[in-house]
């Protein structure tokens, strides 16, 4: 269980702090999100923990604290972590080319006219890098984006991420065939460049991610729900998945039908596991304290800092460097580091927060933030896709920092 501080204790103000299921639980009672879950930690406590709604409407069971919730890309910040474990072991440098482990991209092309069917390509000006990968500058992209011929070739091949078929080693042979966007280090593409970086910390490891994972990541911190499979005893915690349609929500993906009930084949660290807010929370408290939880250090400080920093060329936002692509995130004024965006400038964005401040989201609307000025942590959890349903993520920005007092 998440044991809870007064806010008034880490200077949050409870009455204010209410507004936020005086805000949030209009979406579950007009029937626009099932269920929700707010987390707040100050001075590395929590302070504040709200739960709404159902985690599964059909079942009529309600989020409980333990609830477990698809995070789709709310993995990468996992994996990026572990592959810098590797790196603090001296494996690699982050100018160091994927083709010193992965020689089928020592050549490869970018697209440069026509479509799907009939295209015409030209070599890449330089190899992608293993920073190219951690910052998605390296040219590749997601089938599920749909505004680019690459993107209907990923989806031709079976390129999709979390929902790919077979191993990360067959996804990485069909990558090393097909076009880039864009020549790495010019763009910013959302892609699937972080299950590569799974495949690597496989390759350097010699382990599968999810037992890299498990052996330095989860057991470390004490992460004991998160996986890419659910067991039988946990599946009545699952929370059910839900797709937007107008006015509502269709079920997608039901607990005790669920894919997640078998281990996969394919180890997503773009987006394969779930979590609760417990876990969750041990993971952002360890990036808070710069590498380090109850007594287990699994980065170096100089590491966390390293990646919680704008890694873009020339300070570059996204919006100048990507295309804007399915999430409510802003792009003016964000950067991107190792793992998770980097706020720049939060009048820029048009967004409360701090500079320095590092975050990431999940499909299923789910998110978090990590402000080291504010030394606050922010974690919502639900289960509604696309993440670009409602604007609940930056509402929950002005909701949770208009409650910041001292």
């Amino acid at each position: 269980m998440i044991e809870t501080v007064s806010p008034e204790s880490v200077g949050l103000s409870s009455s204010r702090l209410n507004r936020i299921p005086e805000h949030l639980n209009g979406y579950v009672d007009d029937g626009r999100i099932p269920g929700y879950l707010v987390l707040v930690a100050r001075r590395g406590q929590p302070a504040y923990l709200n739960r709404y709604g159902l985690r599964d409407v059909e079942a009529h069971t309600p989020i409980e604290e333990d609830t477990i919730f698809r995070i789709y890309s709310m993995t990468k910040p996992i994996t990026s972590v572990a592959l810098m474990t590797l790196y603090e072991r001296g494996l690699f440098q982050l100018d160091t080319p994927v083709s010193a482990f992965v020689p089928e991209f020592k050549h490869l092309e970018v697209f440069e006219s026509g479509d799907a069917q009939h295209y015409h390509t030209t070599p890449a000006e330089r190899e992608i890098t293993i920073r190219d990968l951690l910052t998605h500058t390296a040219g590749f992209t997601y089938g599920f984006m749909n505004v680019h011929p690459v993107d209907a070739l990923y989806r031709a091949q079976g390129v999709e991420g979390s929902s790919s078929k077979g191993s990360l080693h067959d996804m990485v042979q069909k990558l090393s065939t097909l076009p880039l966007l864009f020549s790495p280090g010019t763009r910013w593409s959302y892609s699937v460049a972080t299950d590569v970086l799974g495949y690597l910390v496989e390759l350097l490891s010699g382990q599968s991610l999810a037992a890299y994972f498990s052996e330095h990541i989860w057991e470390p911190l004490g992460m004991r729900d998160t996986a890419f499979a659910v067991a039988d005893e946990d599946v009545p915690r699952l929370a059910a998945n839900y797709e937007y349609q107008k006015g509502g929500f269709l079920l997608i993906d039901s607990p005790t039908k669920s894919r997640y009930r078998g281990q996969p084949t394919f180890l997503s660290g773009g987006g394969g596991l779930v979590s609760t807010a417990s876990d969750y929370l041990k993971f952002l408290l360890m990036l808070r304290n710069r590498g380090v939880l109850n007594g287990e250090r699994l980065l170096g400080r100089k590491t966390v800092e390293l990646m919680t920093v704008n890694h873009l060329p020339d300070n570059a936002d996204l919006s100048r460097m990507g295309q804007k692509v399915f999430s409510e995130m802003p792009f003016d004024g964000i950067g991107f580091g190792l793992g998770f965006s980097v706020t720049l400038d939060p009048v820029k964005a048009q967004i409360l927060g701090s500079s320095g401040e590092y975050s990431w989201g999940g499909a299923a609307s789910t998110t978090f933030w990590v402000d080291p000025v504010e030394d606050l942590i922010v974690i919502f959890l639900t289960q509604l896709m696309p993440s670009s349903s409602y604007p609940i993520r930056r509402e929950l920005r002005v909701l949770t920092y208009q409650a910041v007092v001292e």
